[in-house]
């Protein structure tokens, strides 16, 4: 009984030890993440058509393709933007509930709605169809169509969670869809003149296509308060479209486990949540938004958390990416984005017109 006791205790304390080593080597990765926030913070200060998320991804790239830091990237950074990419990513996809109310996507309509709905779904199975065809490997079609038709870098990491995704996989998929989404804040500004559409137009046009809610931003603000105003309303409207996407992918992914569990003699394959914990989450905060139980202040803070956490995120996810692999492997994976891109403006462009 003693020997057991003692034994058990032993146990403890080596699992303490372990997970405190694992805590440890964590933390070189995340003060790197922290230091890569604050410098995002100050170039989207200093320069503001930039959008913060955007600079936070470039600087992961940055940081994953210089000599010598590459190399602490590669090794004792590791750890830590391993867990920043992932967990970071979930919570700030559980706080984004928090910008959406059901009262202002109410406001718009059913015929605005179901536009908006039609733009994101076209898109989704378009995308889907074009990696497809092009034969892109893995998970990148559902990641691609995810990112360009819902939200850009968050709707790739709300996927990826679901289909159990290795965070180095969805590199690609996210490199090109913030790649398109800078674009876009350029060359849509530009083309509003030559396609002869008005503010409020412009706005529709840029919140139905653009990808990350930030590049919205960037992008709208060029045509006045008025744009700027309908544009977010309309991607946040494309937002909520993230909880059915990503269910129906769990729905899926449960079935097929099913089918192998069925299929195979061991029977103990783990199938996915019915609905994963953080769509849950966000579900919740949308509601909680909704019905207006969070004072102005709480919503603040809560928007400047969730900011700082997908970040963080994006930091992890950038530090992955090296270019010279990238364009040497992913030139299928290049024409599918810019395909997806021209796509939803396309659709887009033609839904304004009957908004």
């Amino acid at each position: 009984m003693r020997q057991d006791v003692a034994t058990h205790a032993k146990d403890e304390r080596q699992d303490a030890l372990l997970l405190r080593g694992l805590g440890n080597k964590r933390l070189p990765g995340l003060a790197a993440a922290a230091v890569a926030v604050a410098v995002a913070w100050l170039i989207h200060t200093t320069v503001p058509v930039i959008p913060f998320l955007t600079a936070s991804v470039m600087l992961g790239i940055l940081s994953a393709n210089l000599p010598g830091i590459s190399t602490a990237v590669e090794g004792v950074l590791q750890p830590g933007l391993t867990l920043s990419a992932k967990r970071f990513m979930r919570l700030g996809i559980v706080l984004l509930g928090l910008k959406l109310s059901l009262i202002d996507v109410a406001a718009l309509g059913w015929k605005t709605l179901a536009i908006v709905v039609g733009i994101v779904l076209l898109t989704f199975m378009g995308t889907l169809v074009l990696g497809k065809a092009l034969k892109l490997p893995g998970d990148q079609p559902l990641l691609l169509a995810t990112g360009f038709s819902i939200c850009g870098a968050s709707a790739i990491g709300a996927m990826s969670g679901v289909t159990k995704t290795d965070h180095r996989d969805t590199v690609v998929p996210i490199a090109l869809v913030t790649l398109c989404g800078t674009l876009a804040i350029g060359v849509l500004p530009a083309l509003k003149g030559p396609l002869g559409l008005d503010t409020v137009q412009f706005g529709y046009w840029v919140g139905a296509s653009v990808h990350d809610v930030g590049q919205v931003v960037a992008t709208a603000q060029t045509a006045g308060a008025a744009a700027l105003a309908v544009a977010l309303i309309i991607k946040l409207t494309r937002v909520l479209m993230l909880a059915p996407m990503v269910t129906g992918a769990a729905l899926v992914g449960r079935f097929r486990g099913r089918r192998t569990a069925n299929g195979a003699e061991d029977n103990g394959i783990k199938l996915p949540p019915l609905i994963p914990l953080f769509v849950a989450g966000f579900m919740a905060m949308i509601v909680v938004r909704t019905l207006g139980i969070l004072p102005p202040v709480v919503l603040e803070v809560a928007g400047t958390v969730q900011d700082l956490l997908l970040a963080a995120a994006l930091y992890g996810l950038g530090a992955s990416v090296q270019i010279r692999s990238l364009l040497q492997t992913s030139g299928r994976a290049i024409i599918a984005a810019l395909l997806s891109w021209g796509l939803i403006a396309a659709l887009a462009f033609v839904g304004v017109h009957f908004i």
